[in-house]
């Protein structure tokens, strides 16, 4: 066998190789978590002011998903007013690196994906399909 099956079971249903995907599948998980990274733990109102162009309740649900996966840590303070921030954890601060590889990636090859989907909606377009 040359060894292109052993590779595929790698991103089957149920392989693990697949969460990394799955974790950062939503467009914000990826900003809150680069935001965080950049600033250090940060309230919700810091994040709203820093990322721009995110609403509180998309926001709320993107930190609860990396809480829910263990990318970030919700910290409250007991204090008055209630306070609570938010850092990353281990397995967060580990998918900086990979992320970053994907940004490279899409500077280099956004524009022909752009283009490709370009040429495809053409393409059904002018076929009627």
């Amino acid at each position: 066998m040359d060894g292109s099956a052993d590779r595929r079971d790698g991103y089957t249903s149920d392989c693990q190789a697949r969460v990394a995907f799955e974790v950062l599948g939503n467009r914000w998980d990826s900003v809150v978590v680069f935001t965080i990274a950049a600033d250090g733990p940060a309230r919700p109102a810091a994040l709203l002011t820093r990322i721009g162009g995110i609403s509180p309740k998309v926001l709320n649900d993107a930190l609860r998903r990396l809480e829910y996966n263990g990318l970030v840590e919700r910290r409250p303070y007991q204090e008055a007013p209630p306070r609570v921030d938010y850092a990353l954890t281990e397995a967060g601060r580990a998918l900086l690196e990979p992320m970053r590889m994907m940004g490279t990636w899409a500077t280099r090859y956004a524009d022909a994906v752009v283009d490709a989907q370009a040429r495809f909606t053409a393409r059904r377009a002018s076929t009627g399909e």
